[in-house]
């Protein structure tokens, strides 16, 4: 039996008529004798609205019952698509994360899978029938409801071709597939065909909302190539693959982040410990962190790092509580952005660095801070000079 898994975010299932669209989609699949796993997101806008509705109760809502309200989206999806399958004459059965066998480990609101185990779907399959899966939630081993993050139903396909050995995962979206930078502020973007599962991480970890970078991840761990698609516009796409050493050398890419806070904090060892307790507690995850110890009148510890606030509930009130406890000694900067460049081989040496910071210098943009990985060069900049930044960037390398 060839299986194919497809997923379709929340601008593919926006109403009623795009769903009808999306099962006679579904039906042209089957009629090729494969079978389908279709995972389905909320519907448009509808996460965005529950998390409005529970801070219309409170800014800080226990994790735990922000799963089981969020969760609700997909299941509403599902069950729509297989009503209209159904009316299309193809067998169809909607399953929620939990029955569809994906098992997280016990955090909430940012899961990750530990292991899918897909036998439910495979019964279904083999009885004809179309599965339709609500993506972007699991079961932990404890047996509670979890979510998996943003853009996790890209996850949940992923770790489900996987397991499922499928030919391959399609992700449906409003985009025909990754391009060089956004192409609504660089109109010479470039559609790129194929892409390497590192760049892709790399991409999506610096700001790049086309796919998760965990379900890359599992791609590239099972070695399943990820066809990146528009729903509604034929044509274009972009496969996520290993590809062979050097084929993509050079910057492929300029990606940019603009809601990201820098916490700078200078304080004794046990009040670090508690910030990284404290964090760990809430779930909120810490990106570009640097850190060093010196000695002054007793031993202190220098941080800071990034983090990415507007997935974060309650936000505000985090940051209060953490001023109350470690009063001056903690900072809070909201004016920066990241602006990063993506491709192989770009810290082979250092001039693509020296040759960025020489040409941003020559146009007027102050660098805040450097972080560099195998395929990444990312710049913190004022967020009023991102646009400006990557419309130059992508000009000068890429276009």
């Amino acid at each position: 039996m060839k299986i194919i898994v497809q997923k379709y975010g929340g601008s593919s299932v926006a109403d009623v008529t795009k769903i009808k669209k999306i099962a006679e989609m579904i039906a042209q699949v089957c009629k090729q004798d494969f079978a389908v796993v279709a995972v389905v997101s909320a519907m448009g806008k509808t996460t965005n609205s529950l998390i409005e509705l529970a801070q219309q109760i409170s800014q800080t809502p226990p994790h735990r019952e922000m799963d089981m309200l969020l969760s609700t989206g997909e299941r509403i999806t599902m069950s729509l698509l297989c009503i209209a399958l159904e009316e299309l004459g193809l067998n169809a059965i909607s399953l929620t994360g939990s029955q569809a066998g994906i098992i997280t480990n016990d955090r909430h609101n940012d899961a990750r899978v530990i292991e899918v185990r897909p036998f439910r779907i495979q019964d279904e399959l083999e009885k004809g029938k179309v599965v339709v899966v609500g993506g972007f939630q699991g079961v932990s081993y404890k047996r509670d409801i979890t979510t998996l993050g943003r853009g996790g139903s890209d996850t949940s396909a992923v770790a489900l071709a996987a397991a499922l050995d499928a030919e391959r995962c399609e992700i449906y979206s409003d985009v025909d597939g990754v391009y060089s930078t956004d192409p609504s502020i660089v109109k010479e973007a470039k559609h790129l065909p194929e892409i390497s599962y590192q760049q892709m991480q790399e991409m999506s970890f610096a700001g790049a909302k086309v796919l998760n970078a965990q379900a890359v991840q599992f791609a590239k761990e099972a070695n399943i190539a990820i066809y990146a698609r528009s729903t509604f516009q034929s044509g274009k796409e972009t496969i996520v693959r290993k590809l062979a050493p050097g084929i993509s050398k050079g910057i492929t890419s300029v990606v940019y982040e603009s809601d990201l806070v820098r916490i700078q904090i200078k304080a004794g060892t046990e009040q670090f410990d508690w910030l990284m307790n404290y964090f760990k507690e809430k779930q909120i995850a810490l990106k570009e962190l640097n850190f060093s110890t010196t000695h002054e009148n007793e031993l202190q510890t220098i941080a800071s790092f990034l983090i990415s606030y507007k997935n974060v509930y309650g936000w505000l009130n985090i940051e209060e509580e953490l001023k109350n406890y470690l009063g001056g000694s903690i900072t809070f900067d909201y004016s920066l952005g990241a602006l990063s460049l993506i491709g192989e081989g770009l810290n082979a040496d250092n001039n693509t660095l020296h040759k960025t910071l020489r040409f941003l210098q020559e146009n007027q943009i102050k660098i805040f801070g450097i972080t560099t990985t195998a395929f990444r060069i990312s710049l913190l900049i004022v967020k009023e000079e991102l646009i400006n930044g990557v419309q130059l960037l992508h000009k000068h390398w890429i276009s």
